[in-house]
Parts: C-alpha cells; sequence; structure tokens
C-alpha cells in the first residue's frame, strides 16, 4: 500500500509540471525578458490579452513568476534554480522511496523469443556481440556496421574471429576507404534488401531480424535465441545460403595464432584445408545415434570440403581408431560437434 506521504509528492511533483500551452508560452518569454507586463505578453506571444493575466497567475502559483500589482502589473521571472529547487527535492526523495519499494521481476530467459520492438532487437545484437567468447557470425546493414563498429574493434582485440557479412552489397563500405581487418576476420558482401540481419555469438546466443524490422516496421520481427540449440539453425543458414552467396571484401585472419576454437565446422574445416599441414582436433560434441555426449581428441586424419562450402566434415585419428566429425544435426558422421579446438603439435587441451 501507498502511504500518504509518497501520494502527496508524486502529486506534487505531477501538479507542477502541469503547464499547458499558454503558461508555457508566458513562462518562457519572461525567463528570456526578464520582466515583462501582461500587454508585452501579449504581443511577443499568441496568448489572447484576456488570457494572459489568468496565465500568468497559474505561473505564479506555481512559483515560476512573481507579480507586481502596480499599474501596469508587472511579471518578473524567478530565477529556475530556486523555482524547481523543491521540485528537485521532491524528485530525489520520490526517486529514493521508489527504489525502496521496488521489487526486481524475475526474468527467466526464454530459449527462443520473438520481439517486434527494433530497440529490443538492436539490444540484442549488442549483447550477442559482447558474450562471444571465440566466434561471431554477422549479417549487418552499412548502419548496423557503423552502429557496432567500436564493439566490433574491442571484439577483434579480444581476439574473437569474425565473419561479417554487408548488406545490401550496394551500399557497403568500399574496402579502399573502410578498415574491414579492423571489425572482422573474413568480409563479404550480399546483394539486395532482402538478406536478414544475423548475429551468432559461438554457435549459440542468436539474433535473426529481417532489414524492415530494423527500419521499425511493427509489421515484421525478429527472433531471438537466447543459449538455445536452436541457435544452429540461424549459423547454419548463415552458412549454407547467405555466405556461400556473397562476393568476399577483405580477408584478415590467416596470421591467427593456434590453437583457435571454433562453433563452425565449416569454417574449422575450411582453415584446416586452406593452410595445409598436419593439425591436432579436440572435439566436444554428441554420438548422433545415442545422443551420448562425447569428446574425442587425436590427430585431423582427413578433411572433406568443397568450394561451395556446403559439405563440411573431418576425421579424427584417436587412440581407439579413425572417428568422422560432422556439424549440427549431422547423420553421416559418427560424432555432431558442438566445439572444435584446432592446434598444430598435438591435441589442444580445454
Amino acid at each position: 500500500m501507498v502511504d500518504d506521504d509518497l501520494r502527496s509528492t508524486l502529486e506534487s511533483v505531477g501538479e507542477q509540471f502541469n503547464l499547458g500551452e499558454y503558461e508555457i508560452d508566458a513562462y518562457l518569454t519572461v525567463l528570456e525578458h526578464g520582466q515583462l507586463t501582461a500587454s508585452e505578453i501579449a504581443d511577443r506571444t499568441d496568448i489572447p490579452q484576456p488570457r494572459v493575466y489568468d496565465t500568468v497567475r497559474s505561473l505564479s502559483d506555481r512559483g515560476l513568476v512573481e507579480l507586481r500589482e502596480t499599474r501596469p502589473m508587472q511579471i518578473i521571472a524567478v530565477d529556475p534554480d530556486e523555482a524547481f529547487s523543491r521540485v528537485r527535492s521532491s524528485l530525489t526523495e520520490m526517486v529514493d522511496e521508489l527504489e525502496a519499494r521496488y521489487t526486481a521481476p524475475a526474468r527467466a530467459t526464454e530459449a527462443v523469443s520473438l520481439v517486434k520492438s527494433r530497440s529490443t532487437i538492436l539490444r540484442n545484437l549488442a549483447e550477442v556481440i559482447e558474450a562471444a567468447e571465440y566466434e561471431l557470425i554477422l549479417s549487418l546493414t552499412p548502419e548496423l556496421l557503423d552502429r557496432f563498429d567500436e564493439e566490433l574493434r574491442e571484439a577483434i582485440d579480444r581476439g574473437i574471429t569474425i565473419e561479417l557479412l554487408v548488406t545490401p552489397a550496394a551500399d557497403a563500405p568500399s574496402p579502399e576507404t573502410f578498415d574491414y581487418g579492423a571489425v572482422s576476420t573474413v568480409a563479404k558482401a550480399r546483394r539486395g534488401i532482402t538478406t536478414p540481419v544475423i548475429a551468432v555469438a559461438d554457435g549459440e546466443y542468436s539474433v535473426y531480424a529481417t532489414q524492415d524490422a530494423i527500419r521499425d516496421d511493427r509489421d515484421r520481427y525478429g527472433v531471438i535465441f537466447n543459449r538455445s540449440a536452436l541457435g544452429f539453425l540461424v549459423s547454419g543458414f548463415f552458412g549454407t545460403v547467405l555466405w556461400t552467396t556473397a562476393e568476399p571484401l577483405a580477408a584478415n585472419g590467416e596470421g591467427r595464432p593456434f590453437p583457435r576454437r571454433y562453433a563452425s565446422i565449416r569454417r574449422c574445416v575450411k582453415d584446416v584445408h586452406e593452410l595445409g599441414g598436419e593439425f591436432f582436433a579436440r572435439v566436444e560434441g554428441r554420438d548422433v545415434e545415442t545422443g551420448e555426449a562425447l569428446v574425442v581428441s587425436g590427430r585431423v586424419a582427413d578433411v572433406d570440403f568443397d568450394d561451395t562450402e556446403e559439405v563440411a566434415s573431418m576425421t579424427v585419428e584417436t587412440e581407439n581408431g579413425e572417428v568422422t566429425v560432422g556439424g549440427r544435426v549431422a547423420a553421416l558422421e559418427r560424432i555432431e560437434a558442438h566445439e572444435i579446438r584446432i592446434a598444430r603439435d598435438e591435441p589442444p587441451t580445454r
């Protein structure tokens, strides 16, 4: 139950700011000149002469001006610091009391959420970028690239691998004028406004939204997969549909040190395939037939990869023989990989 003092404070603050159009015009005009007569206020505003007296008396009742009952009446502005000091004090006390009464609601994190608010989509995009520990997959408009430029540079500085898709390609900054290497490991551009906005951190936390939703079209939407295994759907769509139909802009990942971590087997196998030489892997995942959680490690005996990037798998030589490894929802391989670590000289540790 709200006590009488708090209710009174709320009513007082509300009353203080309940100014009509005439009160606002008159108050700002008097503030600007310091002192005016009623007729001077009428001359300088659109307030009808008969209404000026009621208006300035209303301001006087609120402590915003002083009235000198001379002929003609003088309306004198009160220093705003003094005029609003009581309100400022009341607000401070009110906020303190409200904070004391506030009970934070339980915010159970939903695995999947449908949102239509542009601000909510943007907030989740920022959270995905910040949450990434080792891998980011992004499809951004040029405006969003500019908005998150600083955050992406910080992510690169943290050693995060970033695959960046900029869309529409016609509006993407030119590599001659924009340093893609500072915000991504590899960057591509894709034509058209149909490409969705996407962000995936470590294969789990992801956001999918239409470009219309980012422009605040209330008939469009965004989907948030918060630490959900369903996040791989967004990652898989990005890798097989969007990334393979985009044109290269820049690459900056060749010098990254080992060991490396991957949520995407496509990117992992591509790196092993392109770099060549001997590699060792540690794979965390599950048996595709039993669902049993498995961890295997050993030398990478073989990789299967084609230029379309639609096929990606590897074979790991373990102490118990060779084990085939695929990505999410693998069916032909022995293990569905959830996280892969790759090293040069020996199997990487956790």
